[in-house]
């Protein structure tokens, strides 16, 4: 897709009133406001990379550099910090790779220089990824003193035939057992991410991986389908017996609903949480929130108040060339500046995902462009039944949740 023109879709046409709008209005700016602000940290190995995964990670080969990793990224985030002076962060984001690889000294050190350069705001949610097949008795005891207060497991299917064809390193009982040395350590904020359409997965498969998960008592369950994404091993030799496209409907239909019975609420595409135990990270980003990005490879978008601009920029993707250039300009993979032509379309492309959708405010907010912005496809979307609108709030309803990719295409 491009950045001017939306897709064909099929539905009935939108009212004229609508799209009968002048540049001019479309143009219309706001006050623009900073958000919220996250900062997401990339630690980029692992153990073995799988062939569904597209992220920025690296097999680890030998001994990792850990300590000079965390000197890399508090030199980051100094060369970084000009563009946040004076913002609280609000919560932190362990992504990678596998970040339990790192023993928690390592992350200590690394959160004790972060706060002593950024003010972190009470009760700041601090979120470490992990794979079951690194965790280690004792280990999670000192992830908590370090500071982090909230777990997400890449446990994938509790089904061994399953990790197996994913790639992955650790078998069901190894998933189990590291929920709960987590837990007997006094984490109670644990997501469990788990995947469904898989290789040879059938729907009482993927029932059952649910029912696993239940017995366990997570806070938050992510549970989306697997894609094969381009630049994969999945992608280049599609493994045998993937779903089709009705069985995977199936699937998710069955598995939303035993996910709400058992008193998981949906709040977004693959999100599912227990009341008031949504992700709060994730959150900021649906919502348009900013977020510092440092690691290898890691994204970032600010909101700067100097001259009313927002900013994206990302590092360069490969660990030595990160550690060779952090802290100067070399570890810039590149920065770019989002003109208020683009904003609708990203901040759709994130708010749209939130099964209870946003506040028409909250756009103004976020892009400084007045609502009359959006007026055109927002009409067109109602007209195609994908959205409703009452009192301010824009909600996506469940076709339009269904067809969200041609529902965010309109406000291209």
């Amino acid at each position: 897709m491009n950045g001017h023109s939306s897709a064909p879709i099929s539905g009935p046409p939108a009212p004229p009133s609508a799209v009968q709008q002048s540049a001019d209005q479309r143009s219309t700016r706001a006050p623009l406001h900073p958000p919220p602000l996250s900062l997401y940290v990339h630690l980029p190995w692992c153990v073995r990379k799988c062939p569904y995964c597209d992220f920025n990670s690296h097999e680890g080969r030998g001994a990792l550099p850990f300590a000079a990793y965390i000197d890399a990224l508090l030199a980051d985030l100094d060369h970084d910090l000009p563009l946040v002076w004076g913002r609280t962060v609000q919560t932190v984001f362990f992504g990678g790779g596998t970040p339990s690889l790192f023993p928690p000294e390592h992350i200590e050190r690394f959160l004790q220089g972060a706060s002593s350069r950024l003010r972190f705001a009470p009760g700041c949610e601090i979120t470490l990824e992990t794979n079951p097949g690194t965790a280690e008795h004792g280990r999670f005891e000192l992830y908590r003193a370090a500071g982090v207060n909230r777990l997400s497991f890449g446990i994938q299917s509790f089904d061994d035939g399953c990790l197996q064809r994913l790639g992955r390193i650790h078998d069901s009982h190894e998933a189990d057992a590291a929920v709960k040395l987590a837990q007997d350590a006094g984490f109670d904020n644990i997501n469990l991410d788990l995947m469904y359409a898989l290789p040879q997965q059938t729907l009482a498969m993927a029932e059952y991986d649910l029912e696993r998960a239940f017995a366990l008592q997570p806070a938050h369950i992510s549970h989306y389908q697997l894609t094969l994404e381009p630049n994969t091993m999945f992608a280049a030799k599609p493994p045998q017996g993937i779903p089709d496209d009705d069985a995977s409907w199936d699937m998710q239909e069955h598995c939303q609903a035993l996910l709400a019975a058992r008193g998981y609420a949906q709040y977004e595409v693959s999100a599912y949480a227990r009341p008031g135990r949504q992700s709060a990270h994730n959150l900021n980003y649906w919502r348009y929130g900013d977020y510092l990005g440092i690691g290898a490879g890691a994204h970032g978008k600010l909101t700067l108040g100097h001259d009313a601009s927002i900013l994206r920029r990302w590092k360069v993707k490969h660990p030595a060339t990160y550690l060779a250039g952090a802290g100067k300009a070399d570890a810039i993979g590149g920065d770019d500046r989002i003109d208020p032509e683009r904003r609708p379309f990203e901040f759709m492309l994130n708010a749209l995902r939130l099964v209870d959708g946003f506040e028409l405010d909250l756009f103004s907010l976020r892009t400084g462009l007045a609502q009359d912005a959006i007026a055109a496809p927002l009409q067109q979307a109602l007209g195609y039944g994908w959205l409703e609108i009452e009192g301010g709030h824009v909600r996506p309803t469940e076709a339009g949740r269904r067809f969200n990719n041609d529902l965010v295409s309109l406000f291209l």
